[in-house]
């Protein structure tokens, strides 16, 4: 029997068709999290600034093979504990040729997220435990905006992170054969 408060909670929620009209015509970009609509917060200058320094590496490296740069306005989706999911990364890449939807990709190769205040606790749980579901998934990066760090989760070596603090360090994505200074990840960021 279902209870008063699962009846509420059922009949709050919007299906995964509903969501994925909705956003087309959105001004606010919103995470689907079983039915649950989440609005997202606008981006910072140091957020914006090391997405366009990455994806313009990624971009170029890139160029000529069958992988795709997607920034944040391309939702992921997949599925956790039995519920729908849709995400926004930062930055993914796309190498799958199953990958044909317009709207959301299910196989992406390396997700990328800069870390705020507000989305760090997120990101580091509740997001990694749910890419990590991911069959194609290889790297998870949690970028922070606030100070030179970058974490690097990789499914070839069990998900332990890897961290890079220095300038002259790299971030490394073995998947793609890619590497950047971090000096160069965190260009025109005043940190």
């Amino acid at each position: 029997m279902i209870s008063d408060m699962q009846a509420v909670l059922r009949a709050d929620r919007i299906s995964v068709e509903d969501y994925l009209e909705s956003e087309e015509s959105s001004e606010v970009r919103h995470e689907y999290i079983g039915g649950i609509l989440y609005a997202m917060a606008g981006a910072s200058d140091e957020h914006i600034a090391i997405c366009v320094n990455l994806v313009s590496a990624l971009r170029a490296h890139l160029k000529g093979t069958p992988c795709r740069v997607q920034i944040s306005e391309g939702k992921v989706r997949l599925r956790a504990a039995d519920e729908d999911i849709f995400y926004y990364p930062d930055i993914m890449v796309i190498c799958d040729p199953r990958d044909q939807d317009r709207y959301f990709k299910r196989y992406p190769k390396v997700l990328i997220e800069v870390l705020s205040e507000s989305t760090e606790t997120i990101d580091r749980r509740e997001k990694f435990l749910s890419y990590r579901q991911i069959e194609t998934l290889q790297e998870y990066v949690l970028i922070a905006q606030n100070k030179m760090e970058v974490t690097v989760f990789e499914r070839a070596n069990r998900w332990q992170p890897e961290l890079s603090i220095q300038p002259e360090q790299s971030l490394r994505l073995p998947s793609l054969n890619f590497s950047q200074l971090l000096k160069d990840v965190y260009d025109s960021v005043n940190l």
